[in-house]
């Protein structure tokens, strides 16, 4: 005991280990239509995208995108993910999964775009820098 508090500490090993990036991860997101499949953005160094087959630990795809990755969501009615970005653009970019083609880019934040969340009904994205 510590302080009053039970000492309980576990030892996890992680399951996979996604070391592709080269630079810190900066967002994760648990794709709504696709079990295991997790997506992933990184940081100014990095700037990409990368789609993880987590049943496997397969890296599935890898999206550079031209800045630091902040944020990611997930649409939860179709088949699009949105990244917000900080240096240099701090804008978000709405993408079409799987091609990764961009649908709209949305430009007007000063500072990087750290958090993202949509409305229930799915069709509004709110943005914080």
């Amino acid at each position: 005991r510590r302080n009053g508090l039970q000492d309980n500490t576990t030892t996890v090993n992680p399951r996979i280990l996604l070391t592709q990036h080269q630079a810190a991860v900066k967002a994760l997101a648990w794709c709504p239509f696709h079990r295991g499949l997790l997506a992933s953005g990184g940081g100014t160094a990095d700037r990409t995208i990368k789609f993880w087959n987590t049943n496997s630990g397969a890296l599935l795809n890898s999206i550079d995108t031209g800045s630091q990755v902040c944020a990611l969501l997930w649409s939860k009615y179709q088949r699009e993910i949105c990244s917000s970005h900080g240096f240099s653009e701090n804008q978000l970019i709405l993408w079409r999964y799987p091609t990764m083609t961009k649908i709209q880019e949305f430009k007007g934040h000063t500072a990087r775009v750290l958090h993202m969340e949509q409305s229930p009904d799915g069709a509004t994205v709110a943005s914080a820098a």
